[in-house]
Protein backbone atom coordinates (compact mmCIF):
# COMPACT_ATOMS: atom_id res chain seq x y z
CA UNK A 1 0.00 0.00 0.00
CA UNK A 2 1.40 3.42 -0.79
CA UNK A 3 0.42 6.80 1.28
CA UNK A 4 1.62 10.28 1.12
CA UNK A 5 1.50 12.49 4.28
CA UNK A 6 -0.43 16.05 4.40
CA UNK A 7 -0.04 16.70 7.83
CA UNK A 8 -2.57 18.75 9.78
CA UNK A 9 -5.84 19.09 8.24
CA UNK A 10 -8.48 21.95 9.35
CA UNK A 11 -11.85 20.54 8.72
CA UNK A 12 -15.10 22.99 7.85
CA UNK A 13 -16.35 22.26 11.20
CA UNK A 14 -13.30 23.97 12.80
CA UNK A 15 -11.27 20.66 13.99
CA UNK A 16 -8.18 19.95 13.39
CA UNK A 17 -6.96 16.26 12.26
CA UNK A 18 -3.28 16.39 13.63
CA UNK A 19 -1.55 14.02 11.58
CA UNK A 20 -3.65 13.48 7.99
CA UNK A 21 -2.29 10.90 5.03
CA UNK A 22 -4.02 9.43 1.60
CA UNK A 23 -3.41 6.08 0.45
CA UNK A 24 -3.22 5.90 -3.53
CA UNK A 25 -2.90 4.54 -6.59
CA UNK A 26 -0.99 5.91 -9.08
CA UNK A 27 -0.81 4.47 -12.75
CA UNK A 28 0.81 5.06 -15.78
CA UNK A 29 3.78 7.65 -17.17
CA UNK A 30 4.64 9.94 -13.92
CA UNK A 31 5.33 12.70 -16.60
CA UNK A 32 1.99 12.42 -18.06
CA UNK A 33 -0.68 15.03 -17.74
CA UNK A 34 -2.35 13.51 -14.44
CA UNK A 35 -6.03 12.65 -14.15
CA UNK A 36 -7.82 12.00 -10.56
CA UNK A 37 -10.22 9.57 -9.97
CA UNK A 38 -12.27 9.57 -7.05
CA UNK A 39 -14.31 6.51 -5.93
CA UNK A 40 -18.02 5.94 -4.81
CA UNK A 41 -18.86 5.09 -1.36
CA UNK A 42 -17.30 1.70 -0.33
CA UNK A 43 -15.07 1.67 -3.14
CA UNK A 44 -11.12 2.17 -2.68
CA UNK A 45 -8.02 3.31 -4.50
CA UNK A 46 -7.40 0.51 -6.46
CA UNK A 47 -9.65 2.09 -9.52
CA UNK A 48 -7.27 -0.09 -11.95
CA UNK A 49 -6.01 -3.13 -9.73
CA UNK A 50 -3.65 -5.83 -10.88
CA UNK A 51 -4.11 -8.41 -13.95
CA UNK A 52 -4.60 -11.18 -10.69
CA UNK A 53 -7.34 -8.72 -8.93
CA UNK A 54 -8.44 -6.03 -11.29
CA UNK A 55 -10.03 -2.64 -10.04
CA UNK A 56 -13.48 -1.48 -9.98
CA UNK A 57 -12.40 1.12 -13.26
CA UNK A 58 -10.36 -1.64 -14.74
CA UNK A 59 -12.47 -1.83 -17.61
CA UNK A 60 -12.35 2.26 -17.84
CA UNK A 61 -8.88 3.36 -17.41
CA UNK A 62 -5.49 1.32 -19.11
CA UNK A 63 -3.45 1.52 -22.15
CA UNK A 64 -5.96 1.87 -24.92
CA UNK A 65 -8.84 2.44 -23.46
CA UNK A 66 -11.35 5.22 -22.79
CA UNK A 67 -9.12 6.42 -20.13
CA UNK A 68 -5.61 5.47 -21.81
CA UNK A 69 -2.96 5.06 -19.19
CA UNK A 70 -0.25 5.60 -22.39
CA UNK A 71 -1.08 9.29 -22.55
CA UNK A 72 -2.19 10.18 -19.09
CA UNK A 73 -1.10 8.86 -15.68
CA UNK A 74 -4.08 8.32 -12.94
CA UNK A 75 -4.24 8.86 -9.48
CA UNK A 76 -6.71 7.97 -7.33
CA UNK A 77 -7.45 7.77 -3.30
CA UNK A 78 -8.86 6.63 -0.89
CA UNK A 79 -11.11 8.91 0.67
CA UNK A 80 -10.08 10.60 4.20
CA UNK A 81 -12.49 9.23 6.16
CA UNK A 82 -12.42 5.43 4.64
CA UNK A 83 -10.80 2.32 5.68
CA UNK A 84 -8.37 1.67 2.98
CA UNK A 85 -5.23 3.60 4.56
CA UNK A 86 -5.95 7.07 4.57
CA UNK A 87 -6.75 8.56 7.54
CA UNK A 88 -10.51 7.67 8.85
CA UNK A 89 -11.89 6.39 11.93
CA UNK A 90 -9.69 3.13 12.19
CA UNK A 91 -6.95 5.25 12.09
CA UNK A 92 -4.32 5.75 15.51
CA UNK A 93 -5.61 9.51 17.31
CA UNK A 94 -1.93 10.49 17.88
CA UNK A 95 -3.11 12.41 20.78
CA UNK A 96 -4.38 9.58 22.72
CA UNK A 97 -2.30 6.53 21.04
CA UNK A 98 -5.67 4.44 20.57
CA UNK A 99 -8.10 4.22 17.33
CA UNK A 100 -10.00 6.85 17.02
CA UNK A 101 -13.37 4.84 16.04
CA UNK A 102 -16.16 7.20 17.37
CA UNK A 103 -14.21 9.64 18.27
CA UNK A 104 -13.47 10.54 14.54
CA UNK A 105 -14.81 13.72 13.67
CA UNK A 106 -17.82 14.61 10.82
CA UNK A 107 -16.49 15.56 7.22
CA UNK A 108 -17.58 16.87 4.41
CA UNK A 109 -17.34 16.19 1.03
CA UNK A 110 -15.21 19.76 1.02
CA UNK A 111 -12.81 18.58 3.31
CA UNK A 112 -12.24 15.55 1.20
CA UNK A 113 -11.12 17.83 -1.78
CA UNK A 114 -9.17 20.02 0.29
CA UNK A 115 -7.02 16.81 1.87
CA UNK A 116 -6.79 15.34 -1.90
CA UNK A 117 -5.50 18.53 -2.83
CA UNK A 118 -2.72 18.51 -0.70
CA UNK A 119 -2.10 15.25 -1.23
CA UNK A 120 -1.59 16.17 -5.03
CA UNK A 121 0.52 19.32 -3.99
CA UNK A 122 2.68 16.23 -2.19
CA UNK A 123 3.24 14.32 -5.29
CA UNK A 124 4.37 17.62 -6.94
CA UNK A 125 1.52 17.15 -8.94
CA UNK A 126 0.38 20.98 -9.73
CA UNK A 127 -2.32 20.81 -12.49
CA UNK A 128 -5.11 18.08 -13.62
CA UNK A 129 -5.96 17.32 -17.15
CA UNK A 130 -9.48 16.39 -15.58
CA UNK A 131 -11.38 15.20 -12.64
CA UNK A 132 -13.48 12.04 -12.95
CA UNK A 133 -15.91 10.48 -10.29
CA UNK A 134 -19.00 8.46 -9.85
CA UNK A 135 -21.65 8.86 -6.95
CA UNK A 136 -19.67 10.16 -3.77
CA UNK A 137 -16.64 10.01 -5.66
CA UNK A 138 -19.21 12.46 -8.17
CA UNK A 139 -19.99 14.63 -5.34
CA UNK A 140 -15.80 14.90 -4.98
CA UNK A 141 -15.83 16.07 -8.59
CA UNK A 142 -18.25 18.95 -8.27
CA UNK A 143 -16.35 20.21 -5.19
CA UNK A 144 -13.04 20.39 -7.10
CA UNK A 145 -14.33 22.14 -9.80
CA UNK A 146 -15.74 24.98 -7.37
CA UNK A 147 -13.19 24.91 -5.41
CA UNK A 148 -10.47 24.76 -7.79
CA UNK A 149 -11.19 25.44 -11.21
CA UNK A 150 -7.50 26.62 -12.12
CA UNK A 151 -6.42 23.47 -11.05
CA UNK A 152 -8.14 21.08 -13.75
CA UNK A 153 -9.12 21.71 -17.02
CA UNK A 154 -12.55 19.15 -17.29
CA UNK A 155 -14.67 17.78 -14.72
CA UNK A 156 -16.26 14.75 -15.54
CA UNK A 157 -19.24 13.20 -13.53
CA UNK A 158 -20.81 9.88 -13.39
CA UNK A 159 -24.09 9.08 -11.40
CA UNK A 160 -23.96 12.14 -9.08
CA UNK A 161 -26.79 15.35 -8.49
CA UNK A 162 -25.95 19.02 -7.33
CA UNK A 163 -27.19 18.39 -3.90
CA UNK A 164 -28.06 14.48 -2.41
CA UNK A 165 -31.83 14.31 -2.90
CA UNK A 166 -34.66 13.24 -0.11
CA UNK A 167 -34.81 10.33 -1.48
CA UNK A 168 -31.51 9.31 -1.18
CA UNK A 169 -31.25 10.90 2.57
CA UNK A 170 -33.74 8.90 3.51
CA UNK A 171 -32.51 5.72 2.85
CA UNK A 172 -28.96 6.94 4.27
CA UNK A 173 -31.35 7.56 7.42
CA UNK A 174 -32.44 3.83 7.66
CA UNK A 175 -28.90 3.08 7.37
CA UNK A 176 -27.88 5.15 10.16
CA UNK A 177 -30.37 4.31 12.06
CA UNK A 178 -29.53 0.81 11.33
CA UNK A 179 -26.18 0.54 12.69
CA UNK A 180 -26.33 2.89 15.34
CA UNK A 181 -28.83 1.32 17.10
CA UNK A 182 -27.18 -2.02 16.86
CA UNK A 183 -26.32 -3.07 21.11
CA UNK A 184 -23.10 -4.42 19.93
CA UNK A 185 -22.00 -1.20 18.23
CA UNK A 186 -21.60 0.25 21.25
CA UNK A 187 -22.01 3.83 20.16
CA UNK A 188 -19.42 3.22 17.43
CA UNK A 189 -16.88 1.30 19.92
CA UNK A 190 -17.66 -2.07 19.07
CA UNK A 191 -15.28 -5.05 19.90
CA UNK A 192 -13.36 -5.90 16.97
CA UNK A 193 -14.70 -8.72 15.18
CA UNK A 194 -18.24 -8.38 16.59
CA UNK A 195 -21.06 -9.57 13.69
CA UNK A 196 -22.94 -5.96 13.39
CA UNK A 197 -26.03 -7.20 11.42
CA UNK A 198 -27.43 -3.51 12.22
CA UNK A 199 -24.85 -2.66 9.67
CA UNK A 200 -25.69 -5.76 7.30
CA UNK A 201 -28.79 -4.20 6.84
CA UNK A 202 -27.75 -0.80 6.62
CA UNK A 203 -26.04 -2.29 3.50
CA UNK A 204 -28.86 -4.11 2.00
CA UNK A 205 -30.86 -1.38 2.32
CA UNK A 206 -27.99 0.52 -0.03
CA UNK A 207 -28.25 -2.22 -2.52
CA UNK A 208 -31.81 -2.19 -3.06
CA UNK A 209 -30.79 1.15 -4.27
CA UNK A 210 -28.41 1.03 -6.15
CA UNK A 211 -29.78 -1.13 -9.19
CA UNK A 212 -32.95 -0.97 -11.07
CA UNK A 213 -36.22 -3.04 -10.11
CA UNK A 214 -36.05 -4.48 -13.57
CA UNK A 215 -32.84 -5.88 -12.56
CA UNK A 216 -34.33 -7.26 -9.85
CA UNK A 217 -36.74 -8.90 -11.05
CA UNK A 218 -35.41 -10.11 -14.01
CA UNK A 219 -32.14 -11.57 -12.38
CA UNK A 220 -34.33 -13.24 -9.64
CA UNK A 221 -37.80 -14.29 -11.03
CA UNK A 222 -38.95 -14.89 -7.80
CA UNK A 223 -36.81 -18.10 -7.56
CA UNK A 224 -36.50 -19.87 -4.07
CA UNK A 225 -32.98 -20.91 -2.77
CA UNK A 226 -34.62 -23.44 -0.03
CA UNK A 227 -37.34 -21.32 2.05
CA UNK A 228 -36.55 -18.00 1.30
CA UNK A 229 -36.28 -16.54 -2.31
CA UNK A 230 -32.70 -15.82 -3.87
CA UNK A 231 -33.55 -12.01 -3.53
CA UNK A 232 -33.24 -12.71 -0.08
CA UNK A 233 -30.26 -14.69 -0.26
CA UNK A 234 -28.05 -12.44 -2.36
CA UNK A 235 -29.01 -9.00 0.22
CA UNK A 236 -27.76 -11.76 3.08
CA UNK A 237 -24.55 -12.19 1.13
CA UNK A 238 -23.95 -8.54 0.40
CA UNK A 239 -24.31 -7.31 3.83
CA UNK A 240 -22.02 -9.80 5.53
CA UNK A 241 -19.69 -9.30 2.69
CA UNK A 242 -19.58 -5.46 3.58
CA UNK A 243 -19.64 -5.54 6.90
CA UNK A 244 -16.24 -8.10 6.54
CA UNK A 245 -14.60 -5.80 4.61
CA UNK A 246 -15.36 -2.39 5.41
CA UNK A 247 -15.36 0.07 8.95
CA UNK A 248 -19.11 0.81 9.94
CA UNK A 249 -17.62 4.59 11.50
CA UNK A 250 -16.14 5.11 8.16
CA UNK A 251 -19.47 4.11 6.37
CA UNK A 252 -21.70 6.57 8.73
CA UNK A 253 -18.97 9.79 8.16
CA UNK A 254 -18.90 8.83 4.39
CA UNK A 255 -23.15 9.07 4.34
CA UNK A 256 -23.14 11.65 6.31
CA UNK A 257 -20.68 13.49 4.18
CA UNK A 258 -23.15 12.75 1.57
CA UNK A 259 -26.08 14.31 3.54
CA UNK A 260 -24.61 17.48 3.89
CA UNK A 261 -23.03 18.31 0.39
CA UNK A 262 -24.74 20.78 -1.71
CA UNK A 263 -23.43 22.96 -4.51
CA UNK A 264 -27.02 23.58 -6.35
CA UNK A 265 -26.17 27.56 -6.40
CA UNK A 266 -22.84 27.16 -7.83
CA UNK A 267 -21.89 28.37 -11.38
CA UNK A 268 -18.72 26.45 -12.55
CA UNK A 269 -16.34 27.97 -14.75
CA UNK A 270 -14.73 24.54 -15.40
CA UNK A 271 -15.80 22.72 -18.28
CA UNK A 272 -18.45 19.88 -17.32
CA UNK A 273 -19.36 16.15 -18.68
CA UNK A 274 -22.54 15.08 -16.61
CA UNK A 275 -23.46 11.49 -17.64
CA UNK A 276 -26.73 10.01 -15.95
CA UNK A 277 -28.38 7.14 -15.82
CA UNK A 278 -31.81 5.93 -16.15
CA UNK A 279 -33.08 3.97 -13.53
CA UNK A 280 -31.04 6.07 -10.96
CA UNK A 281 -32.65 6.29 -7.95
CA UNK A 282 -30.12 7.66 -5.50
CA UNK A 283 -28.85 10.69 -8.13
CA UNK A 284 -31.43 10.66 -10.84
CA UNK A 285 -31.15 12.94 -14.41
CA UNK A 286 -34.07 15.00 -13.57
CA UNK A 287 -32.52 16.60 -10.59
CA UNK A 288 -28.92 16.50 -13.01
CA UNK A 289 -30.03 17.58 -16.10
CA UNK A 290 -30.88 21.11 -15.66
CA UNK A 291 -28.65 22.30 -13.18
CA UNK A 292 -25.96 21.20 -16.24
CA UNK A 293 -27.85 23.38 -18.44
CA UNK A 294 -27.86 26.14 -16.08
CA UNK A 295 -23.82 26.14 -16.48
CA UNK A 296 -21.80 28.10 -18.68
CA UNK A 297 -19.43 25.34 -19.67
CA UNK A 298 -21.37 21.91 -18.84
CA UNK A 299 -23.00 19.35 -21.09
CA UNK A 300 -24.79 16.20 -20.17
CA UNK A 301 -25.58 12.48 -21.51
CA UNK A 302 -28.37 9.54 -20.43
CA UNK A 303 -27.30 6.26 -20.60
CA UNK A 304 -30.56 3.85 -20.81
CA UNK A 305 -29.62 0.81 -18.74
CA UNK A 306 -31.43 -1.34 -16.53
CA UNK A 307 -28.65 -1.17 -13.97
CA UNK A 308 -29.78 1.96 -12.37
CA UNK A 309 -27.01 3.84 -10.30
CA UNK A 310 -24.73 1.14 -10.82
CA UNK A 311 -24.69 1.57 -14.26
CA UNK A 312 -21.19 3.65 -13.44
CA UNK A 313 -19.40 0.58 -12.64
CA UNK A 314 -20.73 -1.49 -15.55
CA UNK A 315 -21.76 -1.85 -19.28
CA UNK A 316 -18.17 0.57 -20.14
CA UNK A 317 -19.37 0.33 -23.85
CA UNK A 318 -22.63 2.14 -23.49
CA UNK A 319 -20.81 5.63 -21.73
CA UNK A 320 -17.12 5.08 -21.83
CA UNK A 321 -17.01 6.37 -25.51
CA UNK A 322 -18.17 9.96 -23.86
CA UNK A 323 -15.01 10.15 -21.20
CA UNK A 324 -12.57 9.47 -24.06
CA UNK A 325 -14.29 12.05 -26.21
CA UNK A 326 -14.17 14.45 -23.47
CA UNK A 327 -10.41 13.74 -22.09
CA UNK A 328 -9.83 13.99 -26.53
CA UNK A 329 -11.42 17.55 -26.60
CA UNK A 330 -9.49 18.79 -23.57
CA UNK A 331 -5.89 17.66 -25.02
CA UNK A 332 -6.78 18.96 -28.31
CA UNK A 333 -8.02 22.40 -26.75
CA UNK A 334 -4.57 22.50 -24.09
CA UNK A 335 -2.32 21.83 -26.93
CA UNK A 336 -3.66 24.79 -29.28
CA UNK A 337 -3.46 26.88 -26.37
CA UNK A 338 0.16 25.82 -26.01
CA UNK A 339 0.88 26.08 -29.66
Amino acid sequence: MTTVSIGQLTLESGQLLPEVELAYERVGNSSAPAILVCHALTGDQYAVGTADQPGWWAGLIGPGKAVDTGQFQVITFNVLGGCSGSTGPLSVNPETGEPYRAAFPELTIRDMVRAEKKALEALEIDHLAAVIGGSLGGMKTLEWARLYPEFLDTAITLAVTPYYGDYGVAFNHIGIQAIENDPEFESGNYISGTRLKGFEIARMAGMVTYRSGQLFNGRFGRARCGEDFEVQSYLDYQGRKLAGRFDPNSYLVLLKAMNSHDVEDAELDTELLSISYSHDLLYPGELMIPWVEAQPNAKWEKIETDFGHDGFLVEFEKWAHHVQAQLRKTVNAKSRVLA
